[in-house]
């Protein structure tokens, strides 16, 4: 973790600081209390820790695997919802940006965009994200290089927009799996912007229950433990209280209990590796 990155101001938290941080929340917006509820255990829970946090929650979820597929309660609703749970929280919120009609209005509400991982090339989308001013999370698509990235960083950066960051998500292998090439992290952080990990969608299985995705989420603490030694700015997690019954990727989802537990193990992680790299 010696180089340098650029900084990236989110609400209070800071990405590609001191301290490890994180993005949580759950895969999709189900109503606003139970939003609210999520969004307030995460901030206390990494309030206890002084880990700086993002709420993340998407207001429309279009890439679903099936028309049938739970998508959310529309997106300008939902909309809304992210950005009302936001403030009673006291948290800076985080959502997925599908179609540059979206932007602006998205853009009013929220602290940062995030650009799908299915979206990861297009122009018009990076460039108008970019062209808010707002920081901008790239999800690293699946059918990606990791050095071809820098090519989606600089269509932002092309605004002027340097609040960027980086996610890797896992890479597609065969049919219905998802491998993570942990030598991605360096490489991508060597564009200068900060690399965050997304633990839980890297044991996705896209597609592999039929009309859904499957997952494997006791693999991701596993993963997450790894990516923090190798070197990240910020986790990247879904969570729910119930995965097993959540709308979707439950399978992959972590329960919300588990965060505290894994949050403590990260950062002894993190300070491990931060002491043997300074001689300690």
């Amino acid at each position: 973790m010696s180089e340098t990155v650029q900084q990236i101001k989110v609400g209070d938290a800071l990405i590609g600081g001191p301290r490890l941080a994180l993005i949580a929340g759950p895969c999709l917006v189900e109503d606003e209390e139970s939003t609210y509820s999520m969004a307030s255990r995460l901030s206390e829970t990494c309030h206890a820790l002084d880990v700086p946090f993002i709420f993340k929650a998407s207001y429309d979820k279009a890439n679903r695997t099936a028309v049938t597929s739970a998508r959310g309660p529309g997106w300008q609703k939902g909309l809304q919802i992210v950005a009302r749970v936001g403030r009673r929280a006291g948290v800076p919120v985080l959502s997925d940006v599908h179609e540059v009609a979206q932007i602006g209005v998205a853009a009013e509400v929220l602290d940062m965009l995030q650009i799908p991982a299915f979206l990861c090339r297009q122009t018009d989308l990076l460039v108008a994200a970019g062209e808010t001013g707002r920081p901008i999370n790239i999800k690293k698509g699946q059918f990606m290089a990791p050095d071809d990235m820098e090519h989606s960083v600089a269509k932002v950066t092309s605004t002027g927009n340097r609040n960027v960051s980086v996610t890797e998500r896992g890479s597609s292998f065969g049919y219905h799996n998802l491998v993570v090439d942990m030598r991605g992290l360096q490489i991508m952080r060597g564009f200068g912007y900060p690399v965050i990990f997304d633990a839980t969608h890297s044991v996705q299985l896209p597609g592999g229950a039929g009309g859904a995705s499957g997952g494997q989420r006791d693999l991701a603490p596993a993963l997450a433990r790894a990516a923090v030694a190798v070197g990240i700015d910020a986790l990247f997690i879904e969570v729910h209280p119930d995965p097993d019954n959540a709308p979707c990727d439950g399978p992959n989802m972590l329960p919300i209990d588990e965060v505290g537990p894994l949050l403590t193990t990260l950062i002894a992680i993190r300070e491990a590796v931060r002491e043997t790299a300074q001689g300690g």
